[in-house]
């Protein structure tokens, strides 16, 4: 069975296979200035604990993120 990382990493190279030289340079240039703004040091990592939040649900209903713990793991 493949990892979600493996699965991604064939999407990712499918997509550069196809996707025309342009915007490829553009996605680039986007990534560099991201991890140049070093807001990527600032992301959250796979198992960090994120502060309480609520959203609004697809009928515009609040949603607490406790609520959601409360039943079980939750995938931000």
């Amino acid at each position: 069975m493949n990892t979600l990382k493996e699965r991604l990493d064939r999407i990712r190279e499918g997509f550069k296979k196809q996707a025309p030289p342009e915007a490829l340079a553009i996605m680039e240039s986007a990534r560099q200035g991201l991890e140049q703004s070093g807001i990527m040091d600032r992301i959250p990592l796979v198992g960090d604990s994120l502060p309480a939040f609520a959203l609004p649900d697809t009928e515009g209903n609040t949603v607490e993120a406790a609520g959601l713990l409360s039943r079980g793991p939750l995938v931000v």
